[in-house]
């Protein structure tokens, strides 16, 4: 087994340099250099990792894993379609990025979802073939790449891609034309085909929750690990005095049923904060009633304090996992979800919070009224349930899945 220091993939005694060819591949060649060992150094199999990402475009929760995969693996570049440095944190401008030839294309940061169809090219674009280990991050394309006869390819799915497998769901409010909503499913057979073959090419897959996990099954027929992502939860801490406010922390579109919570919350009356930017923004604050404030985006280190104040968070959308019920039970508090997806094994009914059952404003409002008459919320119970979801414990369970899968497919 290599002896390799945990925080440099790359073996001691080579470094890079960029050899632009037909593709913009970059190789790497011997110098005089050696790489500074850390204080402690443990047995790791791998000579050469790669990171597959679909898109660095926004920051949401895939990015976030993304962003402690490179924690995992400092070393290990990152290739994906396009990358807008100024829709990411500066923590990104230090990492090995690497993109296709889409990162040349005219008006990306308005019309990247107009390139639909050009994404498999740009991940089929790129030369692997040197990485013995694959780590695709991908919810749609990003597992597409060509791996070597001889690579483990370890695919971290957030879910079988979205508008191919589920697109009356995804496509639902969008600010799309009814005629491209018609006419886009006679062109996702091909991709459809092609999100199945690529699956041929990994060799183990990792969903994010259960829910993920069945979704796998169904669609791709395959088994999957479950990994939860990674929750930064000593970032978050309870708060001695808790406020009269609820609180919504989401991207404002409409495929997260906002509209749910903003109705509810008119008919209750009671106040509601809402903090997050997106195109459905304008819509919900022409409907809200002047109990709901809407706050926009914060900044990281004033987010803790939102959550450790509010009498709960309210999540009316059927998510993947969610991150925000983990955040918002690391700050002590408890969630009012919709019964449905990952809050389903984020959430512990009557424990760490309640569940209302059909998506509507008359059901979430009942569930509001539920929680005002409940006392029993015990804040230490709600931190402990989040602490399962640590980065730390995403950090060792992906670490060890790597290791050991490559060494059995080794």
């Amino acid at each position: 087994m290599l002896k390799l220091n945990n925080n440099n993939i790359r073996p001691r005694g080579m470094t890079r340099f960029v050899r632009i060819g037909q593709r913009g591949i970059t190789k790497y060649a011997c110098r005089n250099y050696t790489a500074p060992l850390p204080a402690n150094t443990i047995k790791y199999p791998l000579k050469g990792i790669a990171i597959t990402h679909d898109y660095l475009n926004q920051f949401g929760g895939a990015e976030r894993a993304v962003e402690v995969l490179h924690e995992i693996f400092p070393q290990a570049p990152i290739y994906t379609s396009i990358y807008l440095p100024n829709k990411m944190p500066a923590s990104f401008k230090q990492m090995d990025i690497r993109t296709s030839f889409m990162q040349h294309l005219p008006s990306l940061e308005q019309h990247f979802k107009k390139y639909l169809f050009l994404y498999p090219l740009a991940f089929e674009s790129f030369d692997l073939s040197d990485y013995p280990v694959i780590l695709s991050s991908s919810s749609a394309f990003a597992k597409g790449v060509t791996k070597g006869p001889d690579a483990c390819h370890i695919c971290y799915c957030y879910t079988p891609m979205r508008f191919a497998w589920r697109y009356w769901d995804y496509i639902e409010k969008e600010n799309i034309s009814e005629f491209i909503k018609q006419m886009l499913p006679l062109f996702l057979g091909g991709l459809r085909k092609w999100d199945l073959r690529t699956n041929e090419n990994v060799d183990h897959f990792i969903a994010i929750s259960k829910y993920i996990a069945r979704r796998l099954a169904k669609f791709y027929k395959v088994a999957s690990e479950v990994i939860y992502p990674p929750v930064n939860v000593n970032s978050f801490s309870p708060s001695e005095s808790v406020s009269d406010y609820f609180l919504i922390v989401s991207r404002l579109n409409a495929h997260k049923k906002l509209d749910i919570a903003v109705k509810a919350f008119n008919k209750l009356g009671l106040p509601l904060k809402v903090i997050g930017e997106g195109p459905y923004k304008n819509e919900l604050m022409a409907m809200a009633g002047k109990n709901i404030e809407f706050l926009g985006k914060v900044q990281d280190e004033e987010l803790p304090e939102h959550y450790s104040h509010c009498r709960a968070l309210i999540f009316p959308g059927e998510e993947d996992f969610g991150l925000t019920p983990v955040e918002a039970q690391a700050a002590g508090r408890p969630v009012i979800a919709y019964r449905a997806g990952g809050s389903l094994e984020t959430v512990v009914e009557n424990k760490t919070g309640v569940f209302f059952d059909s998506p509507n404003e008359i059901s979430l409002a009942e569930a509001v009224r539920k929680f005002l008459q409940m006392d029993d919320f015990d804040v230490e119970t709600i931190r402990a349930n989040a602490l399962k979801f640590d980065k730390e414990v995403f950090k060792t369970r992906i670490r060890s899945f790597v290791e050991q899968k490559y060494l059995k497919f080794g």
